[in-house]
């Protein structure tokens, strides 16, 4: 947050139906948290303004775009130079596959979480992109059973 700011009841209500809903309309959003539209309208301006909602995005189905396996992936790397470190995370956030990517306090040193078409998209992916990377000296795959909650 750019500012720091003090959420009430009211707050969190409208923060739990946007996260809920990003889209709802401010009629709908007011008439949900007990506000008339305009000083609902004016807490939401005031979130987004202290970066407590930092945007809006849509939701896409990785069945749609032709990504159902989801793996996450641990690795753990044997240099702790900056740079190093800087030009592998550069290239793993880079890469079309990962969508998400972590530096963890601890071991594993990151998760990474791919979304590929298959076991044979995902073998291609981390032989080819994540493997041959200097920095990286162990990898450890777990791949989705079932989404429980994201």
């Amino acid at each position: 947050m750019s500012n720091s700011i003090s959420l009430d009841r009211i707050d969190r209500e409208i923060l739990f139906h946007l996260t809920q809903d990003g889209r709802l309309p401010n009629v709908e959003l007011a008439r949900r948290v007990g506000l008339t539209p305009p000083p609902c309208l004016r807490r939401v301006k005031r979130l987004e303004e202290a970066g407590v909602i930092a945007g809006y995005r849509a939701q896409i189905s990785p069945a749609a775009l032709g990504r159902s396996l989801e793996v996450v992936v641990s690795v753990e790397i044997a240099v702790n130079n900056l740079q190093t470190v800087e030009e592998f995370e550069a290239r793993v956030a880079g890469l079309e596959e990962v969508v998400e990517f972590r530096r963890m306090f601890g071991r594993p040193d990151y998760y990474i979480r791919v979304a590929v078409a298959d076991q044979i998209a995902y073998e291609k992916f981390l032989t080819q992109q994540i493997l041959p990377l200097p920095a990286v000296s162990r990898v450890d795959s777990h791949l989705t059973m079932k989404r429980i909650k994201d």
